[in-house]
């Protein structure tokens, strides 16, 4: 046996009224809609790392710390098929600074490259070097090889090191040095394990990395 419902005049069009007044979404659904409230925005883009202060330094076996907030080595990047894994324990800004290396490492060398904008179909010495420190918030425009050789702090750092003269720059980056020499895969911005002798550069770090 079918229930009868008795529609009371005018109670409809009252109930829509009072469900827009409360929420125009809940009224474009009571009408059959289904799209989402207009005027919602898309997510927004993750913003840049900030440029970075420099962290506590502790130093195991070093009591009273370091002149310039310098010690040892802290953690070494591991190299997996050409691409570069920051040590678990190594600062954000390190951190970046590998993925930022690790996105332009299969470019060729180009003179001057890296240097006009960051995106570039090829990299020089320190044009690579600029890229990867810029990732990390330590640099916010290119700078020559020239350049580096008064940049940041005098000496070697805990975890970056940029290594310049007045022809080439390359960088060590959580243990690994990040150049353009050639190796097997041609020339261009490179992951290496082997160090290189560092006589005739100036060494510089960022402050308390």
């Amino acid at each position: 046996m079918r229930s009868k419902v008795r529609a009371w005049p005018g109670v409809t069009g009252l109930v829509v009224a009072i469900a827009f007044a409360v929420s125009p979404a809940a009224a474009v659904a009571y009408e059959g809609g289904l799209s989402p409230v207009e005027g919602s925005a898309e997510p927004a883009a993750p913003a840049p790392l900030p440029p970075p202060e420099a962290p506590t330094v502790i130093c195991p076996g070093q009591p009273g710390g370091v002149a310039n907030g310098v010690c040892g080595s802290f953690g070494k990047a591991r190299l997996f098929a050409g691409m570069a894994v920051a040590p678990v324990q190594a600062p954000a800004q390190v951190k970046a600074a590998i993925e930022a290396a690790n996105r332009i490492r299969t470019k060729p060398y180009i003179w001057g490259g890296g240097h006009g904008r960051w995106s570039s179909p090829g990299y020089d010495c320190s044009g690579a070097v600029s890229y990867a420190l810029h990732g990390g918030g330590f640099l916010q425009t290119p700078m020559d090889s020239g350049e580096m050789m008064g940049w940041g702090l005098p000496g070697r750092g805990r975890w970056i090191t940029v290594y310049a003269n007045a022809g080439h720059a390359f960088a060590v980056i959580g243990g690994l040095r990040w150049d353009t020499v050639g190796d097997v895969r041609g020339t261009g911005p490179r992951w290496h394990k082997e160090m290189v002798s560092p006589a005739g550069f100036v060494a510089r770090h960022p402050p308390g990395y």
